[in-house]
């Protein structure tokens, strides 16, 4: 007899063991009972058993404050949880580092009427820093969470000066105890500014940086010095707002469907900034994730570890860890050789014309230290394909990642800089969700604002999205919302327009576009809307050009070989091989 076949018990006691938390008080019940049994067949664990919750809490409070280590409470189902909430509270003004684990039957049987089964899902604010579920484990998702909720909790409770957690399991009441082996999970460690930080030897090593407010000159130097020291690249789309030596704009290599770079393949990914538009689909061994917040975000499933530092200290302190003045610039120039390799291919075919092949003409025309505000999905995608020399500032709602408050947001950044054009890239949805925003009394002369008027949600048209696959007419009046807002009325926006001061321009095709755009960007006076007409039928045939620039033997292959015998055969004879 060993441990419990629940996988979920199995991820808790192997990440108990990782983060080196050995103490346990445990209370009897059945809820509880794969957890306890399994931790009594292993020596690792000092366990302690008390019938009382209330009172095994209250030892615990004890135990963890003569110890100074966390110390788990393990209890049943039913009211047993309750008798917790007097010692837990105790713990959380003393922040005494107490794990709550309580055990429940499936969540689904909340309030339903069977017995033993009690919602814990909304802790009193002051008995737990934090609070998670460990459902059972069916998919490589689950097991996922269950890693991630985990490790989350665990580090919490020594966080901050510590304090109690809470970890409610769900069990199925196995009886099989015949795993003889823990998983070895996936640890996730916190480093603080005063903290001795892990070494960098010999690695492939990325930056990618999400959503970021302007960089300050001291920062941008730091991680050029970083570069240079440990052979690193940054890899950014605009919204992160990185103008620094050694950044690659890597959508476009990324993003290809019939060729895989093997640049995307690396050892340490360090992740900087919020929320973004773009994944790269990168295959990083381990993710780093510096940030001040300290907080656990685990985009791409690979997080190691979380530096609760600013990032100029980051880079400073690793810096300073190596001497070598030599630059080490190997991989930053494999991937320049590859952008411009993708960017001569884009040179080389005609696009129709799109939002893509609108942002293609127009980035290259604006001026160094241009204010860009991008729309999200299409529009951001589009401008993220092709390379400028320019130092741009470019923002995108990704915080939310909404269609509303576009227009909103490119007049209040106009408001702060009422000497500088600030230009907008919007679509016609996104656009009339937010079109009376434009009636503001405190608009200026500044704003530039350019339309893509598709007449409906052309994203949900495209050849790769789920919406798209569903055929054109099953996705136009629902799904895309085609048909709103006139129609792609000529009149209905320049009517507006006009009617509020601005200046409109319009254009149906490229030659209509190529006669306004300098006169959009360059022109003074009165703030000006730039509305462009075109047809979702183009703009998915431009992205599909774009996605397919490059092409390897062995994926056209297996692309073929799915035609012929279908994803999910092709999906089950590559398991059978795989075994």
């Amino acid at each position: 007899m060993k441990y419990s076949d629940e996988v979920n018990v199995q991820i808790l006691i192997s990440l108990l063991k990782k983060h080196n938390i050995k103490k346990v008080i445990a209370s009897p019940g059945a809820t509880n009972i794969t957890f306890v049994t399994s931790i009594q067949n292993d020596d690792f664990f000092e366990i302690h058993s008390c019938v009382d919750e209330r009172s095994a809490a209250y030892m615990a409070c004890g135990l963890a404050a003569e110890s100074q280590e966390p110390v788990v409470i393990s209890c049943t189902g039913a009211t047993a949880s309750r008798n917790y909430i007097p010692a837990l509270t105790e713990a959380y003004y003393r922040k005494l580092p107490i794990i709550a684990v309580t055990s429940s039957q499936h969540l689904g049987r909340i309030g339903q009427h069977i017995d033993q089964v009690i919602d814990r899902s909304s802790p009193l604010k002051d008995i737990a820093k934090i609070s998670v579920a460990l459902t059972t484990v069916h998919s490589d998702e689950d097991r996922w969470a269950c890693n991630l909720n985990v490790n989350k909790a665990l580090l919490e409770c020594r966080r901050n000066g510590g304090g109690p957690v809470h970890i409610n399991l769900v069990t199925t009441y196995s009886r099989n105890y015949n795993v003889l082996t823990l998983p070895d999970e996936r640890l996730i460690e916190r480093f603080s500014y005063d903290d001795k930080l892990p070494i960098i030897e010999n690695k492939k090593v990325a930056i990618f940086v999400g959503n970021h407010l302007k960089w300050s000159d001291e920062l941008t130097k730091a991680v050029e010095e970083f570069c240079e020291k440990y052979n690193a690249v940054v890899l950014k789309d605009y919204t992160s707002n990185y103008n620094g030596k050694y950044g690659i704009l890597a959508n476009i290599i990324c993003s290809q469907e019939l060729y895989k770079s093997p640049l995307k393949s690396l050892d340490i990914l360090i992740h900087l900034g919020e929320v973004s538009s773009t994944f790269l689909g990168l295959n990083p061994k381990e993710v780093w994730r510096v940030n001040i917040d300290g907080e656990i975000r685990d985009t791409y499933k690979k997080l190691r570890y979380v530096f609760a530092l600013s990032e100029i200290d980051f880079f400073q302190k690793y810096n300073v860890m190596k001497n070598k003045n030599s630059k080490q610039l190997t991989y930053y120039n494999a991937w320049l050789n590859e952008r411009e390799d993708f960017n001569n291919r884009l040179k080389n075919i005609e696009l129709p014309f799109s939002n893509l092949w609108i942002a293609q003409n127009t980035i290259k025309r604006l001026d160094d230290e241009s204010i860009v505000h991008l729309a999200i999905l299409n529009t951001i995608r589009s401008w993220n394909f092709f390379d400028t020399n320019k130092k741009l500032y470019c923002y995108c709602n990704t915080g939310g990642f909404g269609i509303d408050g576009i227009v909103s947001s490119l007049i209040g950044s106009s408001l702060n800089n009422p000497q500088k054009k600030v230009y907008g890239i919007v679509g016609d949805l996104a656009f009339f969700y937010d079109m009376n925003s434009l009636g503001n009394r405190e608009i200026k002369d500044n704003i530039r604002l350019m339309i893509i008027n598709n007449g409906g949600g052309t994203e949900f048209h495209n050849y790769n999205h789920i919406g798209g696959g569903l055929g054109y007419e099953v996705t136009s009046n629902y799904i895309a919302a085609d048909g709103h807002f006139g129609n792609k009325s000529k009149t209905l926006v320049k009517n507006y327009a006009l009617d509020l001061g601005f200046e409109y321009y319009s254009a149906s095709n490229k030659e209509e576009f190529l006669e306004n755009i300098d006169k959009f960007i360059n022109e003074d006076g009165k703030s000006i809307i730039f509305e462009i007409f075109t047809d979702s039928h183009d703009e998915s045939d431009a992205l599909y050009k774009v996605r397919n620039l490059k092409k390897d033997a062995t994926k056209v292959g297996k692309e073929t070989i799915k035609k012929i015998i279908g994803k999910e055969n092709f999906n089950k004879i590559k398991k059978i091989i795989k075994k």
